[in-house]
């Protein structure tokens, strides 16, 4: 994912909602989210070349998210996918600060990560390139390829539209139209990440629409607080179309 937004437990009616963009090469091969044929408790779409995900929910309620935190110069060729700590923290029965303990002791051994995750009672998140991670409190968070609520102009707007968004959450409409704002940011409030201006200027709006690279899904998960969830799913080709989309609904247990 290149941006995460997470409400926890400031609405009426849902514990939690996230609402996300994957960004990513069109040419990487993915399957659209699904049921895991061999995995029937997650929900989630998958990396067909690294294997994992990016982001996904289980039937117990709990549900995780990754972005990568963008360093070209921490790169290592050889490092494993991140996608596969998504996968753990799915499969996982642990506890939040069990799961963070875990992180610290992998996190070094992969490139730069962020990992945002609910085990259906608490949030947490862990930043691999400070080797920190904690629980959060109640609020919006906002996350893309730095630290947790870094102010990048995408991060900024994008919380704002979501606390707007709360007050008229009928259904995913809100959510999803700020996940398709295609506004770049101005040069000068730009990040410095050791990318060229180009990318800079192509990567510092919420969706983003380039022919080999881009917004290849936004996901948006509401649970209420009563049980029960909402999976939307929109996937986007080269020049930002619709090309499927998956709407779910169950029964946390």
């Amino acid at each position: 994912m290149c941006l995460i937004l997470v409400a926890w437990r400031l609405h009426p009616r849902y514990a939690c909602v996230v609402a996300a963009n994957r960004d990513e090469f069109h040419a990487r091969p993915t399957a659209a989210a699904e049921w895991w044929p061999q995995q029937p408790a997650i929900l989630a779409g998958r990396d067909l070349q690294a294997g994992g995900t990016w982001l996904g929910i289980s039937r117990s309620g709990r549900w995780a998210a990754l972005t990568n935190y963008r360093d070209p110069n921490r790169q290592r060729l050889n490092a494993p996918s991140r996608g596969a700590l998504v996968t753990t923290m799915l499969e996982s029965g642990a506890l939040v600060d069990e799961c963070l303990a875990y992180l610290r002791e992998v996190g070094a051994g992969y490139n730069g990560f962020n990992l945002i995750f609910s085990d259906g009672e608490r949030l947490g998140i862990y930043e691999s390139v400070t080797g920190l991670g904690r629980q959060l409190g109640p609020g919006v968070y906002g996350l893309s390829n730095h630290l947790l609520d870094t102010p990048w102009p995408k991060v900024r707007y994008a919380k704002s539209r979501v606390e707007a968004a709360l007050e008229n959450l009928t259904d995913a409409t809100p959510l999803l139209e700020l996940l398709r704002d295609e506004r770049p940011a101005p040069d000068a409030q730009l990040p410095q990440t050791g990318v060229s201006l180009e990318w800079e200027r192509l990567l510092s709006s919420a969706f983003i629409r380039a022919p080999d690279f881009g917004t290849r899904c936004s996901t948006i998960i509401r649970i209420e607080h009563q049980g029960r969830a909402y999976f939307d799913e929109w996937s986007w080709n080269s020049v930002g179309a619709d090309i499927g989309r998956v709407s779910l609904q169950f029964e946390l247990g």
